[in-house]
């Protein structure tokens, strides 16, 4: 069983994946998206899906601090309707509020690196601890 984590944004596609037993999440890799234009990084996830050999993705669902949703919430459903059209697999969701909050501390706080830096890996790190948040929760 190996499950994909993902958070969403609009430019950008952060994707974590569980180990086969389903206990730890590892960040893969941030995947350049264009709401705008279309481009949502299908291809590289479905080259991602075969090589892991993924039956389920995590998406996490940015709602608000008040619990409410906004039009990233949508985004995100909406993504990951398509992905349950394109895969066939099974789609949950797990809140992220903080997430990327907890992300960035981390990369100060422990590894002291730089904002140039944080920014080319913290979709991917905020993937990961999405997926841990679920692994944690379900299994």
């Amino acid at each position: 069983m190996r499950i994909m984590g993902l958070d969403v944004g609009s430019k950008t596609v952060g994707v974590a994946i569980s180990d086969p037993l389903g206990f730890t999440a590892q960040g893969l890799e941030i995947i350049s998206i264009d709401e705008e234009k279309g481009l949502f990084g299908f291809d590289r996830l479905k080259e991602l899906v075969d090589q892991y050999k993924v039956d389920q993705f995590v998406i996490g669902l940015p709602k608000n601090m008040n619990n409410t949703s906004g039009p990233r919430v949508e985004a995100s459903q909406a993504y990951g309707e398509k992905l349950e059209q394109l895969f066939g697999l099974p789609v949950h969701y797990q809140d992220e509020r903080l997430t990327t909050v907890a992300a960035e501390r981390m990369l100060i706080e422990q590894a002291d690196i730089s904002r140039t830096k944080r920014k080319k890996v913290i979709d991917k790190l905020a993937a990961q601890l999405i997926l841990q948040n679920y692994l944690d929760r379900t299994f």
